[in-house]
């Protein structure tokens, strides 16, 4: 069965080392016939949520910016990816920002098969399960029926392309071409 897969690439740093795990998963699922689409959020006109409950009072956010596109895509979609490298033991901004903004629409977002690909200059897969408790906390407690398939973990990885000589690689395609 095709799927549409969509991947949220949380990275600032274009061509990054997430962006090329990210590309490698697309290139799997790809391969096996998926519909794939990426967005590379930095890209994105996001506005930060300021709490005004617009959205839950009268069913639309205040702003009108990218994310009312973004959160139909995410409702539509099969497979949702959520790539990020760390930063100081966190999630980007930018992926942060995506997030808390799916407020606005969180309760058509349902019953996803969802990947986390996490990358760092950090050799320390400990260090990065901060990172990927805080993805599971929003997609489990937020995102109803949400089923995670996989965790791909791309360390030691900290100048542009350093993730291509590691095995992450093969698992991004893997996890790609198995959903």
């Amino acid at each position: 069965m095709t799927k549409k897969v969509l991947i949220l690439a949380g990275s600032p740093r274009k061509g990054g080392n997430s962006d090329i795990l990210c590309a490698e998963f697309m290139r799997g699922a790809e391969t096996s016939g998926h519909e794939v689409e990426m967005i590379r959020v930095a890209d994105k006109n996001i506005h930060y949520c300021i709490g005004c409950d617009n959205c839950q009072k009268v069913g639309k956010c205040v702003f009108q910016d990218d994310m009312a596109e973004i959160l139909a895509k995410m409702a539509t979609a099969d497979v949702l990816v959520f790539a990020t490298p760390v930063y100081f033991y966190s999630m980007t901004a930018q992926l942060k920002t995506l997030i808390d903004r799916t407020v606005a629409g969180e309760t058509k977002i349902f019953d996803k098969e969802v990947y986390f690909i996490i990358t760092a200059a950090d050799s320390n897969k400990q260090n990065m399960v901060k990172v990927v408790e805080s993805l599971r906390g929003f997609t489990q407690d937020c995102l109803k029926g949400t089923i995670e398939k996989g965790v791909i973990y791309g360390l030691g990885a900290y100048e542009i392309g350093d993730i291509t000589s590691s095995p992450a690689m093969q698992e991004a395609y893997s996890m790609g071409e198995n959903i």
